[in-house]
């Protein structure tokens, strides 16, 4: 195999392709992270355009419901508004003691966890988890219903396509980042909360001189059910969705500029008096302007349009109203952006959620949990027809839950720790859990039947999906840290190379060989039978002292299975603990589309991983490696090999790895540490010592958290010679079950992908099965069959 010269390596690429530039912005280093945190002035429309968004919807929402009782049940909105807002003022007080308490966020989460036990606190973050998904759907449908109100006869056969398009702006602005994301909302946030006031300062000093009248004044009103306390409850639960969001700063805290708690406080402070204070004036203007309003959405405006009309009498400022409404209702889906992503990292921190959710992409924020919060949030919307009060139904129930266990837990808090005033504090989140835990009680059955149903059945599943994730990680865990093996240990092994022809692709494998020494070796035949002859007859001209070359029966019209059913057979000794299947590929253009057509390879390499103490290596020959003219079709032995095996963390199958790349008898060997965290280091650093493994531990610095650049930068410091071949060994783990690779980041899937084309760069990869680790004395071939069957 042929290296290439220096002047011919792809240039390292940083921060993606032009496209993903253009869309989400050049990467950002993970050492800049303390750059992106947020002042007060950023945090509050990140962190509380939700809160402050629901105030154009929540009083609709609760006349909606008092209208079924006719017009004199309208009589009820402001001692209901009264009694919401005293909750808002009373979960805001205790959200404020919790982000001073837990100043590294988590939220209910985190509260309820330390203090109530790990099932309340799983069901407080599948709660809260479901709330950001409704928050999203909600927020963007009521968006897309304020944009409909403009021209309702054209727009609101289509909003199900302008909400989901809605969603994936909203989705791209978050991936740019938070401080971005932050800047970008901060006009239309406080541009709503500003013509919110000249509204409620215009209406009041209008009905100085004699209110004036909306349109729907005089609207009929049929009852439909008569004045009970139970409609008066669900009109409760109703307009309480102007509570939602206010967890969001309590997840969010390490967001914040230090001093971080007090910060987040501040801000929390500031938008609980905004948001009571427009939630009750909104709310008494629609008394006192005599709105009135129905489910006829096509002709009729949303309760906040009716008032903006009646008060500037249409014109300009109605129309401003109407945009900035429609603005910080779309972008009041940031708080769900914002937090989802972070509380699904602390969950798969904690080993609840899938590893991925803790990886920060390009921009330092979590961009998986972003992606997956648009397309659940995507989903609801079209399974709801994007209709605001179907979806509204779903919506509060989560967030109760979630409120109710945190100031449950911070009770519990104040009474084990004892710290300062711990009384006061005690009682203030006191009164916040038995509030909250009333108005979930109210609120759990006033919807149940309207669609909170779907929430509440959701909700176990989504907690037993989190016991099942712990359980599989617990169990990897174990097996990873058993300490089996130690850097003494030696390996040996036999090599078989699959000989489909003698093409330049195996003749490069040939001379790989040559270079590796292997112990052990066997060239198979897997070509078309009638030319076993031919081929049998050249092969021993081309490689001598490498054996006979034997045949594989069956294999041209089976490969994958006449492979298996041969490795099954050989026979395996306790010192060879390596069977190693070598797989000659021939790459005639570097693109991804070739392996739709020819897919053997492809499904070859992938079945071998499942087979017990089988390692893979692919020697790919792509066309950058060009071979000059005196070598002809000739096997060139490379003079130098190389080893690198990129190590994650040390562990058995890293150590594994480590020993089988000592078996080809490298030149030179190195293992690589991908550097994203500096606090990391110290601890691999003593555990590879621990290992007592002696191949130097290179760290190399990945500060945009992508891989593939640094690795390529450490193959091409030995390929640009142009005499020496890299052999990328990768530790592999092979979980039990097929969907529990869905729960791993695919690092080495990764690689592989990366390094296909990557000319002189032979990749090996050494699995690890979890089922059965693949560490201790070496099985029969019966039982090896058996444990893959």
């Amino acid at each position: 195999m042929l290296a290439v010269p220096a002047e011919l390596q792809l240039p390292r690429r940083v921060g993606g392709g032009p496209l993903k530039r253009l869309f989400v912005g050049r990467a950002i280093a993970s050492d800049k992270a303390e750059h992106q945190l947020l002042p007060k002035f950023l945090a509050l429309p990140v962190f509380s355009s939700d809160p402050l968004s629901s105030n154009a919807y929540a009083t609709e929402e609760m006349m909606l419901v008092l209208v079924a009782a006719g017009a004199g049940a309208l009589t009820l909105r402001m001692p209901i508004a009264l009694a919401i807002a005293l909750l808002l003022a009373i979960v805001v007080t205790s959200y404020r003691q919790t982000v001073r308490a837990y100043p590294t966020g988590g939220g209910s989460y985190i509260v309820a966890r330390e203090n109530l036990g790990t099932i309340p606190g799983l069901i407080a973050a599948a709660a809260i988890l479901t709330d950001y998904v409704l928050t999203v759907a909600v927020s963007i449908t009521a968006g897309t219903t304020a944009i409909a109100s403009v021209a309702p006869e054209t727009l609101v056969p289509m909003r199900v396509p302008i909400a989901i398009g809605l969603v994936a702006l909203v989705t791209l602005a978050n991936l740019r980042g938070v401080k971005e994301a932050g800047s970008l909302f901060a006009i239309p946030t406080y541009g709503f909360v500003l013509m919110i006031a000249i509204t409620l300062v215009t209406g009041f000093v209008r009905c100085m001189g004699g209110c004036p009248l909306a349109e729907t004044a005089d609207l009929p009103l049929e009852v439909e059910h008569t004045l009970s306390l139970f409609l008066i409850a669900r009109a409760f639960s109703s307009g309480a969705t102007a509570l939602t969001g206010v967890e969001a700063i309590a997840d969010g805290v390490p967001a914040f500029r230090r001093p971080q708690a007090r910060n987040a406080a501040t801000t929390l402070a500031v938008m609980g008096a905004m948001s009571i204070t427009m939630f009750l004036g909104i709310t008494a203007l629609s008394v006192l302007l005599h709105v009135r309003i129905t489910e006829d959405i096509v002709h009729e405006l949303p309760v906040l349009a009716q008032i903006g009309d009646t008060v500037f009498g249409g014109g300009f400022m109605f129309l401003l109203l109407q945009v900035f409404t429609a603005g910080i209702l779309i972008l009041a889906a940031n708080t769900a952006f914002q937090d989802f992503p972070r509380l699904a990292s602390i969950l798969a921190r904690d080993r609840f959620m899938p590893s991925q959710f803790r990886n920060r992409g390009d921009r330092l924020v979590f961009s998986n949990g972003v992606v997956v919060l648009a397309g659940l949030a995507a989903m609801l919307i079209w399974a709801f027809d994007a209709n605001l009060t179907r979806l509204i139904q779903l919506y509060v129930v989560g967030v109760f839950t979630a409120f109710t266990l945190s100031q449950a837990g911070m009770v519990r808090r104040w009474m084990r720790t004892k710290e300062g005033s711990w009384q006061r504090s005690a009682v203030i989140n006191g009164i916040g859990a038995a509030t909250t835990g009333v108005v979930l009680v109210i609120v759990t059955i006033t919807k149940f039947a309207k669609g909170a149903w779907i929430v509440i059945v959701a909700m176990p599943f989504i907690v037993l999906f989190f016991w099942a994730v712990h359980r599989h990680y617990e169990h990897v865990a174990r097996a990873l840290q058993a300490r089996r093996l130690t850097g003494r240990d030696a390996a040996s092994g036999t090599m078989l190379l699959l000989v489909p022809d003698l093409g330049l692709a195996t003749r490069d494998a040939v001379a790989y060989l040559r270079a590796v020494r292997p112990t052990s070796f066997t060239a198979l035949y897997v070509g078309p039978t009638d030319a076993f002859e031919g081929v049998a007859a050249e092969w021993s001209v081309i490689a001598p002292r490498m054996g006979d070359l034997e045949p594989l029966r069956g294999a041209d019209r089976h490969l994958v299975r006449s492979v298996r059913r041969f490795v099954r057979s050989m026979p395996r000794h306790e010192r060879d603990r390596f069977l190693t299947v070598v797989i000659p590929e021939l790459l005639p253009r570097n693109t991804f589309w070739q392996f739709l057509r020819h897919r053997e390879a492809f499904l070859l390499k992938t079945a071998l991983l499942f087979e017990p103490r089988v390692v893979v290596t692919d020697v790919p020959l792509v066309p950058s490696e060009a071979r000059p003219a005196w070598l002809g079709d000739r096997p060139l032995e490379p003079e130098r090999t190389v080893v690198l095996v990129p190590v994650s963390a040390v562990h058995d199958p890293t150590v594994r790895a480590v020993i089988y790349g000592k078996s080809l008898h490298p030149t030179a060997i190195e293992a690589i540490f991908m550097v994203t965290d500096p606090d990391e280091v110290e601890g691999v650093v003593d555990e590879w010592h621990e290992r007592q493994l002696d191949v130097p531990l290179v760290l190399v610095e990945a500060p945009f958290r992508d891989f593939g650049p640094p690795l390529l930068e450490e193959i091409r410091a030995h390929t640009s010679r142009g005499d020496t071949v890299v052999t990328v060994v990768l530790p592999e783990l092979v979980p039990r079950h097929w969907w529990e690779n869905l729960l791993h980041n695919q690092t080495a899937l990764f690689f592989k992908r990366v390094l296909l084309f990557e000319p002189g760069v032979v990749v090996t990869s050494v699995p690890f099965h979890l089922s059965a680790p693949e560490v201790g004395p070496d099985p029969s071939p019966t039982a090896g069959t058996a444990a893959t069957t």
